[in-house]
C-alpha cells in the first residue's frame, strides 16, 4: 500500500511540474488556446493583432516536417521568392538572423512592404508589422510541435484608411494571401524534409 501511495504522488507530482512547465505545452501540443483571452493568459507579453481591426484572418495548418525545418524556412526572409511565388521583391535592411527591430522591404500582391521584427521567440513565436500604402498590419506566427509535424497558426491585422474603404475585397485579399502562404509554407517544408 505504501508503494502504491508513493508511485500516485509521484505521478501526481510529475503531472503538476510538467503542467506548470513549457514542457507541458510540447506534451499538449494539439490543444492550442482557444481564445485570445486564453492565449494571454498562457504568455502575456506576446505581441498581438490588432483584434478591434476591420480586417482579421487567422488560419491554421499541420506540416509533416521538423520544427527546425518549418522555422528556418520561415524566418530566412531573403528566400521566400524561391518558395513562396507571390513575394516579387525582397531586401533585408538588418543583416544576421530576425530579433527585435529586424527590417525588411518586400513586395507581394502589388503591395511595397515595410516590415518590422516586433518578437522572436526561436522554435515558437514571430511577429512582424508595418506599413503598406496605407494599411497597417500586424502578422503573428506560432509554431507548435505535434506527434504528426508542426501545427502553424498565423493571423493577420489590417487597419488603415483604404481597409475601410474596401473591407470585403481587402478581407478576401488577405484570406487568399495568408491561406496561400500557409499551403506554400507546408509544401516547401514537407519537400525540404523528404530530401
Amino acid at each position: 500500500m505504501r508503494t502504491l501511495t508513493a508511485v500516485m504522488t509521484a505521478a501526481a507530482t510529475a503531472a503538476l511540474l510538467l503542467t506548470t512547465s513549457h514542457t507541458a505545452s510540447a506534451l499538449t501540443a494539439d490543444r492550442r488556446p482557444t481564445t485570445v483571452a486564453e492565449s494571454a493568459a498562457r504568455h502575456p507579453a506576446d505581441v498581438r493583432i490588432d483584434e478591434k481591426a476591420p480586417v482579421i484572418t487567422r488560419t491554421d495548418i499541420l506540416i509533416h516536417a521538423p520544427l527546425h525545418t518549418v522555422w528556418r524556412i520561415q524566418t530566412d526572409v531573403e528566400n521566400w521568392p524561391t518558395w513562396q511565388p507571390n513575394v516579387a521583391r525582397m531586401a533585408k535592411d538588418t543583416p544576421g538572423r530576425l530579433r527585435p527591430g529586424s527590417v525588411f522591404r518586400w513586395s507581394t500582391e502589388g503591395l511595397d512592404i515595410t516590415s518590422t521584427v516586433k518578437q522572436v521567440e526561436p522554435g515558437r513565436r514571430l511577429v512582424w508589422g508595418g506599413p503598406a500604402q496605407g494599411i497597417t498590419a500586424v502578422h503573428v506566427w506560432t509554431f507548435t510541435p505535434t506527434c504528426d509535424g508542426v501545427l502553424v497558426h498565423t493571423e493577420e491585422s489590417w487597419t488603415g484608411k483604404p481597409v475601410l474603404a474596401n473591407k470585403a475585397v481587402l478581407q478576401a485579399a488577405l484570406d487568399t494571401s495568408l491561406h496561400n502562404w500557409v499551403t506554400n509554407l507546408k509544401h516547401e517544408a514537407e519537400a525540404q524534409a523528404a530530401r
